[in-house]
């Protein structure tokens, strides 16, 4: 027997045992990997709840390259171009608000699966849209799959693990994670050169089939029956109003939601940014891959100094950078006549800055809510992107041609949430009690 075959099935045979144990009483939840009872490795598991977060990301940016191509293929002109991405925000966001509460009461892995087989099913679909209208009715309905994917990742390593064990776990999720966004614009790019701008979403059902197969044999359920909760609308009621109480919870997942506003602004306008600014059209996949490299960094450093120095201490230093870099960019770009490698220098690093505030933020809000993870999970999961798509779509609307109209909605983006975060720790940064 070959080498992977054999680590397949020890993989297998140690999710049935974990699957055995949750079927015991309620396993304790660690604030230390180390402690933590994992249904498998930590990097297997690692690598599988990436390849899970990986479905929205590749949804979003393997298309890039092709919205030139799209949108002339149907007669679209303009910024509306732009709703290729957004149509697929709006489906991510609210069905969370069922998906959440569902898998609290179902458990996760059934409905990871249904969500898993829509998402590859909806990637076929795209491909074969006769209107630009149906293919934003497909987008919106990919991105409703795609949204249960993601909160259902959230719930499940919140499961396992708590505090800094499940912020690190996270962050360790997002460096792996981020190699999509570097690669996904390449791939696009290739795949347009060989074939057309209808494979690329082909790739997604193609990506979608496999990541099922992964999950229906390695993950087994991470939530015990004796945890999950009735569906009675006393119930749910119930548990929205434990997240909803929770100041932490409300304060941070706010704050994460104007912020990640900058990053879909960037998302939807880049396209246009790097070849109607800059006249970098060509390089574009490779400028927008150096700016989700430095992302991953970041996440992977996160990783490991989060354990040591807390949620709070990093993320706080990480939002005070961004506003800091968002103001010199801005105020350079209009003395510099948009100087390239002045503003992708500034760029990159405050990139890098997300990658210090996401899974900390996260962690943060989801730490009081154990006990409702899945709802909790689906709360913030439809905030944070709802709020963070409808802010970085009305920035990327006043795309005029010019940086400064993008870095203007980085420094608000920036100060507002700085503001939340002020708020919610009542005017203290940098505590250590996470």
């Amino acid at each position: 027997m070959s080498p992977d075959k054999v680590a397949n099935c020890l993989c297998v045979e140690r999710a049935r045992a974990y699957a055995a144990r949750m079927a015991s009483p309620a396993q304790p939840r660690h604030s230390k990997v180390a402690n933590a009872d994992l249904p498998m490795s930590i990097w297997l598991l690692v690598g599988l709840m990436a390849a899970l977060m990986s479905t929205s990301a590749l949804a979003i940016d393997i298309n890039l390259p092709a919205f030139d191509d799209i949108a002339g293929s149907f007669g679209v002109t303009g910024n509306r171009q732009q709703l290729i991405l957004f149509s697929f925000m709006i489906g991510y966001g609210f069905p969370q608000l069922l998906i959440g509460p569902l898998s609290d009461t179902l458990g996760r892995r059934g409905i990871l699966l249904v969500c898993i087989i829509g998402y590859s099913l909806c990637g076929f679909a795209c491909m074969f849209a006769p209107s630009f209208g149906i293919l934003l009715a497909l987008r919106a309905l990919h991105g409703v799959f795609a949204g249960g994917i993601r909160v259902l990742v959230t719930s499940i390593v919140r499961d396992m693990v708590e505090g800094r064990a499940m912020a690190r776990i996270m962050s360790l999720v997002m460096t792996l994670f981020m190699a999509v966004p570097i690669l996904a614009p390449a791939i696009g790019q290739g795949i347009i050169n060989i074939s057309n701008w209808q494979w690329t979403f082909g790739a997604l059902g193609i990506f979608g089939a496999a990541v099922l197969i992964w999950v229906f044999l390695a993950l087994p359920e991470t939530l015990p029956t004796e945890e999950r909760r009735s569906l009675k609308p006393a119930q749910l009621l119930d548990g929205y109003l434990q997240v909803f109480r929770s100041r932490q919870t409300i304060g941070y997942m706010s704050a994460s939601g104007v912020i990640f506003g900058s990053l879909f602004a960037y998302i939807g306008a880049s396209e246009q940014l790097y070849s109607d600014v800059f006249d970098r059209e060509a390089a574009f996949p490779f400028w927008f891959a150096v700016g989700a490299g430095a992302l991953m960094i970041a996440n992977l450093t996160n990783s490991t100094l989060v354990e040591r120095f807390g949620m709070r201490r990093i993320s706080h230093v990480a939002l005070l950078s961004f506003v800091a870099l968002a103001t010199l960019n801005l105020i350079l770009m209009g003395t510099s006549d948009e100087s390239f490698p002045v503003f992708i220098t500034l760029f990159v690093l405050n990139f890098a800055c997300f990658g210090m505030i996401g899974a900390n933020f996260s962690a943060l809000g989801m730490t009081p809510l154990g006990k409702v993870a899945g709802t909790a999970s689906a709360v913030y999961g439809f905030c944070t992107t709802t709020l963070a798509a409808g802010l970085g779509y009305m920035v990327a609307l006043r795309f005029d041609g010019t940086v400064a109209s993008i870095m203007t909605g980085f420094l608000a983006l920036g100060v507002v949430s700085l503001i939340i975060v002020l708020i919610t720790e009542r005017g203290r940064l940098f505590g250590t009690a996470d």
